[in-house]
């Protein structure tokens, strides 16, 4: 069976299209408390390990699928536009930094 991490995991719409496809859901790392509750609610099995900046993927449990949609308010043309240098948006350079890890691993 498949197993998948989700970064940037908000209320958990990752982890609930792999359940629905025969994917386990094992970790997710969010900062917002309310998200997480709702994840807790609906996967109480799945790992909840933080902020992604804290995140070492050698040290994630290994999964075959890591799944992340994140932050894109500095992508907006109604924002300051400050692209991936921005503070949001650049966390994608954090997704790619866990996934290199993970690989590395």
């Amino acid at each position: 069976m498949l197993k998948m991490g989700s970064l940037f995991d908000g209320i958990g719409g990752f982890p609930l299209a792999a359940v629905r496809n025969g994917v386990v859901p094992v970790w997710a790392s969010e900062i917002e408390a309310f998200p997480i509750e709702v994840t807790k609610l609906q996967f109480p099995d799945m790992v909840h390990v933080g902020d992604i900046t804290k995140l070492s993927g050698v040290e994630l449990p290994p999964v075959d699928i890591v799944c992340g949609g994140s932050p894109c308010q500095d992508l907006s043309v109604a924002g300051a536009r400050a692209g991936l240098a921005g503070a949001r948006s650049g966390l994608f350079m954090e997704q790619t930094r866990v996934v290199k890890e993970m690989r590395d691993a």
